[in-house]
């Protein structure tokens, strides 16, 4: 079934607030507090909603709270059940420090559709639509470029790859270097590196590396809406997190997961700008209203697009 569309306007107010909430903490080197406010924003947000919602992708467990933590239900019990995943100061970092690239990221679908993954890394791959089997997170590094610049139907020297600067992925950084690949390195902000995938204009042709579970999940309910490709493999390199993971019924440790593994049905997905990004604009405060610019996504309409809005501060 497909999520009424008047949700859309909803879930687009819960993460510009939370944008807002958070943009008052830009640059005041307190990442912290910067998240709190965008997480009390979104929760207070979430609560006028119409919905039964469940937190599935959240910040931490129950005893962690004030966070939105896995679990947690929202919404005025009065309408449809959701699952939700949220992140609602992505990039705690970029906000602290006035940086590009801080967003506030939530998804919603219908109960059951988004997979409960996880508070642990995975490996991820995200390209632009392209033919089923073409790349795998079990092909070399090589072959995965190499197909993919025979489907682009590109010299593999003009691809360009989106990865995080980190020491994990010294190998990864070595070995597109020697392919002569371009190289885009992001500090934070992994949901926004594998959106870029979404759109020629923003020159990324594949995202690829070790980032945060949960932020996979988030990345691919936009993905989907975009039919992008995306796979991903969970780490499981402790005992906990072994034991957490088939506490939540995952049961084969080494799985690949696929798009539609991780995000079936129809979804709707909301990513507001909170300090600017070469995808999103940052909030802008004009005595008592702001401007904010949001990638939003709803499946079933065939809608992604990125509108900028300026509203009351008081609204």
């Amino acid at each position: 079934m497909a999520i009424d569309k008047k949700y859309v306007d909803q879930i687009l107010k819960v993460s510009e607030k939370a944008a807002l909430a958070s943009s008052y903490l830009v640059g005041k080197k307190d990442k912290i507090a910067a998240d709190q406010a965008a997480v009390d924003a979104m929760r207070s947000e979430l609560n006028k909603i119409d919905m039964n919602g469940e937190v599935v992708i959240g910040e931490g467990s129950l005893d962690e709270a004030p966070m939105l933590y896995t679990g947690e239900k929202l919404g005025n019990k009065n309408g449809p059940y959701f699952d939700i995943a949220v992140d609602p100061l992505e990039g705690t970092n970029f906000a602290a420090n006035n940086l590009p690239g801080a967003t506030s990221v939530i998804a919603i679908a219908e109960k059951g559709n988004l997979f409960n993954a996880p508070e642990t890394y995975m490996d991820k791959i995200a390209t632009g639509p392209i033919e089923k089997g073409l790349l795998d997170l079990d092909f070399s590094l090589k072959k995965n470029v190499t197909n993919l610049a025979d489907f682009l139907n590109k010299d593999i020297s003009s691809l360009t790859a989106c990865v995080m600067d980190r020491p994990r992925h010294k190998k990864i950084i070595d070995e597109l270097k020697q392919l002569n690949i371009n190289i885009k390195l992001i500090t934070d902000g992994d949901v926004l590196g594998a959106l870029y995938v979404t759109n020629p204009k923003y020159n990324v042709d594949i995202f690829l590396g070790i980032g945060g579970g949960p932020e996979g999940v988030l990345a691919a309910s936009a993905l989907d809406a975009f039919g992008c490709h995306f796979q991903g493999r969970f780490i499981f390199d402790n005992d906990k997190d072994i034991k957490d993971a088939k506490n939540m019924g995952i049961t084969d440790l080494d799985k690949k997961y696929e798009l539609n593994e991780i995000i079936r049905g129809d979804s709707i997905f909301c990513s507001t700008g909170i300090t600017t990004s070469e995808m999103l604009d940052g909030v802008k405060i004009i005595n008592n209203k702001y401007t904010s610019e949001t990638l939003v996504t709803h499946k079933s309409l065939k809608f992604t697009k990125i509108l900028k809005r300026t509203n009351l501060i008081s609204e």
